[in-house]
């Protein structure tokens, strides 16, 4: 197995090569770590970290989490805490623009 763990991915598809790996790398954002227990649904892990982040991104993840374990209002005022709207998208669709959000802010 290729340690992915190491270096942040750059694209959707190189942080789904990650999942091989037994964890993210401690070395990630804590946002990436969060979207990468999501993706490995480990919805607590993930769930823990977005607990203990603050600012819009955290309270974002947080709100998507809640979503996505079907407590919407709990997810609604996470929304709001993060300045956002309760989104129209999938989930799916969701989690790929938190992700992509995400690498940006890495990136820039």
């Amino acid at each position: 197995m290729t340690d992915y763990s190491s270096s942040i991915p750059e694209t959707l598809e190189a942080f789904r090569k990650t999942l091989e790996e037994d964890s993210p790398s401690g070395a990630w954002p804590l946002a990436l770590q969060c979207l990468w227990f999501d993706a490995a649904e480990n919805w607590t892990a993930a769930h823990d970290i977005a607990q203990e982040m603050t600012g819009a991104v955290g309270s974002l993840l947080h709100a998507y989490l809640h979503r996505k374990e079907g407590d919407r209002w709990n997810a609604e005022y996470w929304y709001r805490q993060a300045g956002e709207s309760y989104p129209q998208v999938a989930l799916q669709a969701e989690f790929e623009q938190l992700l992509q959000r995400v690498l940006n802010s890495i990136q820039a």
